[in-house]
């Protein structure tokens, strides 16, 4: 995978905007106004910061080498995943999903609606 078929996949979910908000090189993606990934364009190997449910991510971490706590994020409810080729492509997918749905939850019920009427 590379930055643009996730960026692709991450803008054809509803209400996401991809943005710059903390420097040039930290791409971010948001569900109406919430960060749900967080891509840093410098780093080498190719990363992703999802957010996933604690426990689930202390599990991920303790599965796959390639997951670690998040980088510059809360590290329980953050992941880094390295894109380094050992990760299935529908794995990272499927995390994506779960980060944009644990944000969608969280969201305040107007943002909901409103997401669901788009």
């Amino acid at each position: 995978m590379n930055v643009e078929e996730i960026s692709e996949y991450c803008n054809s979910k509803k209400g996401v905007t991809e943005e710059f908000p903390f420097d040039e090189e930290t791409l971010v993606f948001k569900v109406m106004g919430k960060m749900f990934a967080l891509i840093p364009l410098e780093r080498i190997p190719f990363q992703i910061n999802l957010k996933c449910d604690p426990e689930q991510a202390i599990e991920l971490r303790e599965i796959y080498s390639s997951v670690q706590p998040g980088y510059h994020m809360n590290k329980q409810q953050w992941n880094t995943i390295m894109i380094d080729g050992r990760l299935k492509k529908n794995l990272v997918l499927e995390w994506i999903d779960h980060s944009y749905d644990l944000v969608v939850e969280g969201l305040k019920k107007s943002d909901r609606v409103k997401l669901l009427n788009m």
